[in-house]
């Protein structure tokens, strides 16, 4: 990988740490339009690392807010049950996503390839 497409691949694994730490939605947006704009001319490895931070910015995405929703549908509001396990689900899968984002864009910095470990993106391709 080129300087420049590593720089790229730096890019959009830090775009998916935005997603999920300052600008929810924003980072993602700036995500979407990266990848629009660099998948066309990108090699071999700076697709990968474009497909995976955009799978994963997806996946976290889905992750954070369906469980996020259903939990207090099935729990209910005023169940104090419902409230620590939503606290315990955003706590350990953000962290845990944040802390797959931050394995990824190490990766991308040495200029190495890496994959999310969230389902269908760990396959080889």
């Amino acid at each position: 990988m080129d300087d420049a497409d590593r720089q790229r691949a730096i890019c959009a694994h830090a775009l998916y740490l935005a997603n999920l730490l300052l600008a929810p939605g924003i980072g993602f947006v700036a995500l979407w339009w990266c990848r629009r704009r660099w998948l066309p001319q990108a090699g071999a490895a700076l697709r990968a690392h474009l497909q995976q931070a955009f799978a994963a910015a997806l996946w976290s995405g889905a992750l954070l807010l369906l469980v996020g929703g259903a939990v207090p549908l099935l729990g209910g509001l005023g169940n104090s049950t419902t409230w620590i396990v939503l606290i315990l689900y955003f706590t350990l899968i953000h962290a845990a996503l944040v802390l797959s984002g931050a394995y990824a864009l190490s990766r991308a910095m040495a200029g190495l390839p890496c994959r999310y470990p969230l389902p269908g993106l760990w396959r080889p391709r």
